[in-house]
């Protein structure tokens, strides 16, 4: 049986991948603060060292298919927290893991945002400061900011360090790509929808679809670029929004 790792696959997107790959016949290694296979909290070293060491064990050093769903939002005021777990976490993971997917020849999706590019300047501070990898220096940067200032920008450099990744993880044989998900039903949208400030810029963001997706569609679309058909797919950045991006940057791709 092939073995996928899906984290932050207690709620939201990352549950309906778990729940696509099960029914595909995968063997699903889910990792999420609780209630999953493997408990790990991805904000410290400590808990990305766990995940990383308990995947592999489980796994028995193949792993197939690897989704990285695990992440937090900008309604949090903790700021630090959420680059912590949007950056350093995912990407603790992902690095720790690549041994295991080239074993198997594996595939893997990132999850990023279509925020990501939303209004950012490539070199704004805090990214620069996640790109150059010194969480501690990082967080000095970040300081007491709150999470609506980093939550785009943790998702902007996630996305730019993935792609840097990608040619050397592709010439080992591992598929590795980033989807950008627009406004989806899960609990950290609405948790951001009930923000009294968040709330209302959140509403500003135009969806030409008229509508928030659901879990289950973001999952069909993880499920696609995880499979043969996706195979030629490498370090793209794939948008699924309702038109957002394509409104708001017409002429940028």
């Amino acid at each position: 049986m092939k073995t996928a790792v899906v984290t932050g696959s207690a709620s939201g997107i990352g549950a309906r991948v778990k729940a696509r790959l099960s029914a595909e016949g995968f063997n699903v290694i889910g990792i999420d603060l609780k209630g999953e296979v493997i408990r790990a909290d991805l904000s410290t070293p400590e808990g990305r060292q766990k995940a990383v060491e308990q995947a592999i064990e489980k796994s028995g050093g193949k792993i197939d298919r690897l989704v990285l769903a695990a992440g937090l939002g900008g309604h949090l005021e903790n700021g630090a927290l959420v680059a912590k777990v949007n950056y350093f976490g995912a990407l603790a993971v992902l690095d720790g893991l690549k041994d295991a997917l080239v074993a198997a020849r594996g595939r893997c999706v990132v999850i990023g945002s279509f925020s990501a590019t939303m209004f950012i300047e490539a070199d704004n501070p805090v990214i620069v400061a996640l790109l150059g990898n010194d969480e501690a220096q990082a967080m000095e940067v970040i300081g007491d900011l709150h999470a609506a200032k980093t939550y785009a920008t943790s998702k902007h450099a996630l996305t730019r360090a993935v792609r840097r990744r990608s040619a050397t993880w592709g010439e080992a044989g591992v598929t590795l790509n980033i989807i950008a998900p627009g406004q989806t039903a899960t609990p950290m949208q609405q948790a951001a929808a009930d923000h009294p400030t968040i709330s209302k810029a959140l509403s500003n963001i135009p969806v030409p679809k008229k509508r928030v997706a659901s879990p289950d569609e973001m999952a069909g679309i993880i499920q696609f670029m995880l499979s043969d058909a996706a195979d030629y797919m490498q370090g793209s950045v794939l948008y699924v929004d309702g038109g957002t991006d394509a409104q708001l940057r017409p002429d940028g791709f």
